[in-house]
């Protein structure tokens, strides 16, 4: 008999278990089949800090969540409106997070004494009335999958290993989602294995199966497209998004893109999306380590190329020495940062916002240079396009932000028409009589960009300073006071756009102003302040050094200013130097984005006094 189908507006899901589970893969899948329906959606993966943490255990807990709606989203959500935990652990590191009335699927197979004594349960949580309150599910997913692949010729270790895939069908018979796509990826991905091919199959198709026979489950439910501006979308992630834009923003400019990177997370997907790109004229190349890769960038921009090199906040370090070179050279060259919880390895698999004092200052000297930051994963596209142009017009360092929360994270990005992309081309100096290497442009104080190799461009560089104009060496202290200035005034002069402002009564008091990642949980929290009645301006930064000229008058507008950061309040710090404005910092450095809760909660506190 047809269950009945409940129609929902959104849903947060949350798919948990041990790192060998699965998780990842899991909630990747369940958020393709979704992007192919219409809905918007904001996902947020996380992963375990420790490489093969013991099985079972908290450290190794791995986690995706995935928010899907009939109307634009803004975030992953606050917490989960069903939670999927394949074993104790899994319960007891999400649990906490799960509101009462919510679903809960477990896999009761998983609850064994040993199972429960390893994350500290003394008693079994699915028999103890500790979890009264959810709506609970407890569901043999192991020997259910087992059992479905029994005419598998696979070992039992393999056969459970695929219960991943039975959970992935029962939530997609359960919420609609197509099967097509799914059992497309699994035949590309397991093709050349037969078998674990058809027991992927086989448990995918079980789980569908059980949902649609068993009575433990009364109803299905359906949540309707969302409204989208007309066009062609893909579901991208934040480093794939920054990817394309590399790649789009080097065809624009015609110039051959290279990649000098040293593996790290969360960075390294950058490293592989380009490298299978390479009839777009890209060469990646994964150096021995971050100075070689930095190295290898800024001598593929001396050699006319668009040098380009990525890695998070240690790897920063490594590279100061090579990027105080490029500001020395003015040369083009693209700084990405993904940011990690630090000090130290800190950590590694969780989001942070604390590398923005280090990339403004963390070079010996005066030794400016461009900070932008993306905001979304979308945002990533567009933003590395602005690297490219104001790396490659003012030959400039370019500190280009993203996080963890960022790269990782996911939505739907609408695929820009070719004739909307900018125009990014690039002169290179031509030949001449008496070539000056350090004769700037007027406009933007840019030296000429020389080939190597071209008669008639011949010039020193280096890392020592430089006379003006000649580019001869010069240990004249009037020079040096003059090229120092010279080289900020060019950072300063970079052409920004105008800061807006979201205030639709125009009469706001406080005004919410974020940066990165921040920007989803923000104009989430704002739309909850508004839709009680509360007057709450926002704005973003995407270009912090320099600031938008317009940033003086905007802070100056609003008595109270709310700055949220994921570190202990560097953004803040800025503006209170610059401006001289009372910034009411709001900090978390918890590895994990702002709740629109949380925010809201603050906002209301700035409010009431």
């Amino acid at each position: 008999m047809t269950k009945p189908v409940v129609a929902l507006k959104s849903v947060v899901i949350r798919f948990a278990g041990d790192s060998g589970d699965g998780m990842q893969l899991t909630g990747d899948r369940f958020t393709m089949d979704t992007a192919s329906l219409g809905n918007d959606l904001s996902t947020l993966p996380n992963f375990p800090a420790e490489i093969r943490a013991p099985q079972g255990t908290l450290p190794g807990v791995s986690s995706f969540q995935l928010h899907f709606a009939d109307h634009h989203v803004l975030t992953a959500g606050d917490a989960p409106d069903v939670l999927v935990a394949m074993n104790p652990a899994a319960l007891k590191a999400n649990i906490k997070e799960l509101p009462k009335g919510a679903m809960l699927i477990v896999d009761k197979d998983e609850f064994t004494t040993r199972n429960l004594q390893k994350v500290g349960y003394e008693t079994n949580p699915l028999e103890d009335g500790s979890l009264d309150g959810y709506s609970i599910h407890a569901i043999p997913l192991t020997s259910l999958t087992v059992g479905a692949l029994a005419e598998v010729e696979i070992s039992k270790k393999d056969a459970e290993r695929s219960k991943n895939m039975f959970a992935l069908g029962l939530l997609t018979w359960m919420y609609h989602r197509p099967t097509e796509s799914t059992i497309k990826f699994l035949e590309a991905k397991f093709g050349k294995k037969p078998d674990i091919l058809k027991a992927n199959l086989l448990a995918y198709n079980a789980g569908w199966n059980y949902g649609e026979t068993t009575e433990d489950f009364a109803n299905t439910y359906e949540i309707a497209p969302a409204k989208m501006p007309a066009g062609k979308y893909k579901n991208i992630s934040g480093n794939q998004a920054l990817a394309h834009g590399l790649i789009a923003g080097a065809q624009q400019s015609g110039l051959q893109l290279f990649l000098g990177s040293y593996p790290i997370t969360p960075a390294s997907d950058i490293l592989h999306e380009l490298s299978k790109h390479k009839k777009f004229n890209v060469i990646t190349f994964q150096a021995e380590d971050e100075i070689a890769a930095v190295g290898a960038a800024l001598g593929a921009s001396y050699g006319g190329a668009l040098g380009v090199t990525t890695t998070s906040g240690p790897g920063i370090a490594l590279k100061s020495e090579m990027i105080g070179l490029a500001v020395m050279l003015e040369l083009p060259l693209i700084i990405i940062d993904v940011q990690r919880g630090g000090p130290s390895t800190g950590l590694p698999t969780k989001t942070e916002q604390a590398d923005l004092l280090q990339v403004m200052f963390g070079r010996n000297g005066e030794c400016p240079a461009v900070v932008i930051a993306a905001s979304q994963p979308s945002d990533c596209f567009a933003m590395s396009l602005e690297a490219i142009r104001i790396a490659t017009t003012y030959r400039v360092p370019v500190f280009y932000l993203s996080d963890g929360y960022i790269a990782n994270g996911s939505e739907p990005w609408k695929i820009p028409n070719v004739s909307e992309l900018p125009d990014l081309k690039v002169e290179f100096a031509r030949t001449q009589e008496n070539f000056l290497p350090y004769d700037r442009d007027p406009k933007t104080l840019a030296r000429p960009w020389a080939i190597p190799g071209t008669k008639g461009l011949e010039h020193r560089i280096g890392g020592i300073e430089k006379a003006d104009k000649t580019g001869a060496i010069s240990y004249e202290p009037k020079n040096h006071d003059f090229m120092v200035r010279t080289r900020q005034a060019k950072i300063d002069n970079v052409e920004v756009p105008d800061l807006h402002v979201d205030d639709p009564t125009g009469d706001a008091n406080v005004l919410f102003l974020g940066w990165g990642s921040t920007f989803g949980p923000i104009a989430s929290a704002v739309e909850v302040l508004r839709s009680n009645g509360e007057k709450v301006a926002q704005a973003h930064l995407k270009y912090i050094n320099p600031f938008p000229k317009n940033l003086g008058d905007v802070l100056n507008k609003y008595p109270k200013v709310i700055t949220p950061e994921m570190n202990l309040g560097q953004l803040a710090l800025l503006l209170r130097a610059k401006y001289l404005k009372d910034i009411i910092s709001y900090n978390q450095v918890r590895g994990l984005p702002f709740s629109t809760a949380e925010l809201v909660e603050a906002a209301m506190g700035v409010i009431n006094g």
